[in-house]
């Protein structure tokens, strides 16, 4: 039935469907979704093999990365409108269409200028596709049962980004890097047909006022953000004068943002969202665990087995799994849960279950740890991982008034993004700075003689010069040090899980009446 302005309207709730048009629904949805997150990690992996192909170093190639990074953080702050306007189904297979398209030309790339341009498209795609599929799944499932529907969401949202070392590792080692992007095409053709063919039609809503002038002022206060989060380390920060040009440009957009947002009648973000304070503080847990503290660890464990453990990319990537079946096996329990006794207290129950086993177990990782040791101290963390998703998914939904759920599913999509971004340039400068700290320790409490004379006997017993003893000697001292300093990296990536566990009691801070909702 359609009204005259020409929206379609619905006679039912969407969630009014058999277990079995859900089920299909949920598996096309959920497939794409995973598709676009799993190619995040898939790629990390590859980039550092791409110097000899692509003739760049290791500065150009990081570009793959940071292109896509910077393309997907636009691309979500103008989904909203997008959705609205043309709806969700369209958007999705929209998103599907265009990062299926760009992993094939990303695939048959010959120069990083043209990677690198396949990689924005691939990256703006890959927004397109996390939020529409965020906003359908969670449609089909009626009110009491959100917790599962963001469970099973969960599965591709929290799984896709452990798996992704593994899969990489493997494409990598036994076909070609290209595979990484090529193995996208049949799937992301499948699910174009299929969502052509099963997904329901969604209403669509009036024609919008879209503020560009606040979207392009945001976009360049966050484009100048990531790109100085993910250069910083290798420009040494605010010793380049490109730095401080970025973070000044960031800060003037982010102010003229603001003023844009004041004096506009159409305003970009809604921020009476923020009124609330479950809302608000479910953003903040977003950024500072789901982001900052999660999106550190994705990074640091795939580093830790390739460069402490040495083992090849497959078998760390085979390590790495063994905590990402965790992570996918609880995400949906934790759904469940969220139904069964509320949201927050699911919330809580995460919160302590994450920064207990990160702050416990893993800073005890290091070179001597056995193999099966450091995949079994990496197991409780998985369950951490998959305990969070979906309980802080449904609390931060059911306190969004409905009209405003796009918008609030790509507020918190923009959170973990950018939180993400933080986290994982900060592991990085932590990696080195403690790295560069333990060194100079062991080298002040070395007995200079006593050195002196071992590395003499050495020099003597292997018939080999002084001056390649001193080399192996100080590749000694730099991997230990860097092997200490994992030590000091995961532990500050654990404190800001507890700096989100905050937010966390913040939810049972009740500062004036109000309906206590799930």
């Amino acid at each position: 039935m359609t009204e005259p302005n020409g929206d379609v309207k619905q006679s039912k709730n969407p969630w009014d469907i058999t277990s079995k048009e859900r089920a299909i629904f949920s598996i096309i949805v959920m497939t794409g979704a995973f598709m676009a997150i799993l190619d995040t990690t898939v790629v990390d992996v590859i980039v550092p093999k791409l110097t000899g192909p692509l003739s760049t170093d290791m500065y150009g190639v990081q570009w793959i990365i940071t292109s896509y990074m910077v393309a997907a953080a636009i691309a979500l702050l103008i989904t909203e409108y997008l959705i609205k306007r043309f709806g969700s189904k369209a958007i999705f297979l929209a998103g599907i269409a265009l990062f299926t398209t760009a992993s094939f030309f990303c695939g048959v790339s010959s120069t990083l200028e043209e990677i690198i341009l396949f990689r924005i498209i691939q990256g703006f795609g890959e927004a397109l596709i996390m939020v529409t599929s965020h906003v359908m799944i969670f449609s089909y499932f009626p009110p009491e049962k959100k917790g599962l529907a963001m469970g099973i969401y969960g599965l591709g949202v929290s799984f896709a980004p452990a798996l992704g070392p593994t899969i990489g590792g493997y494409l990598t080692e036994y076909y070609n890097w290209r595979m990484v992007f090529f193995i996208n095409v049949p799937i992301g053709l499948l699910l174009v047909i299929a969502g052509i063919v099963y997904l329901p039609k969604d209403r669509l809503f009036e024609k919008l006022k879209f503020n560009f002038v606040s979207f392009l002022l945001l976009a360049l206060a966050t484009v100048s953000l990531l790109i100085m989060l993910s250069r910083g380390q290798q420009m040494g920060w605010f010793n380049s004068s490109f730095i401080g040009l970025l973070l000044f440009v960031c800060l003037i957009a982010f102010l003229l943002y603001a003023l844009s947002e004041i004096w506009s009648k159409h305003r970009l973000i809604d921020f009476t969202l923020f009124k609330n304070p479950t809302f608000a503080n479910g953003m903040m847990i977003y950024f500072f665990i789901l982001g900052f503290s999660m999106y550190q660890y994705f990074y640091l464990l795939p580093v830790y087995y390739e460069h402490i453990k040495m083992l090849p990319t497959l078998d760390a990537g085979i390590a790495v799994f063994a905590f990402a079946v965790f992570i996918g096996f609880f995400s949906p329990i934790a759904g469940m849960l969220a139904d069964k006794i509320g949201a927050k207290r699911t919330v809580l129950i995460a919160s302590l279950f994450y920064v207990i086993t990160s702050i416990t177990f893993l800073p005890s990782l290091n070179y001597y740890t056995p193999m099966t040791q450091a995949m079994l101290l990496t197991i409780p963390f998985g369950i951490g991982m998959g305990l969070f998703f979906a309980p802080v998914t449904v609390m931060v939904l059911q306190n969004a008034p409905s009209d405003k759920s796009e918008l609030a599913i790509v507020l918190m999509d923009y959170f973990r993004f950018v939180g993400g971004s933080f986290g994982t340039a900060l592991a990085t400068n932590n990696m080195e700075y403690f790295k560069n700290l333990h060194f100079l320790r062991m080298e002040a409490l070395q007995n200079i003689t006593y050195l002196q004379n071992y590395l003499k006997s050495i020099e003597e017993s292997l018939g080999i010069t002084a001056d390649q003893v001193k080399a192996i000697f100080m590749n000694y001292e730099t991997f230990m040090s860097y092997n200490y300093g994992f030590y000091n990296t995961f532990m500050h990536a654990g404190y800001w899980g507890i700096l989100g566990s905050i937010f966390v009691l913040l939810l049972f801070v009740k500062l004036k009446p109000s309906k206590d909702t799930k």
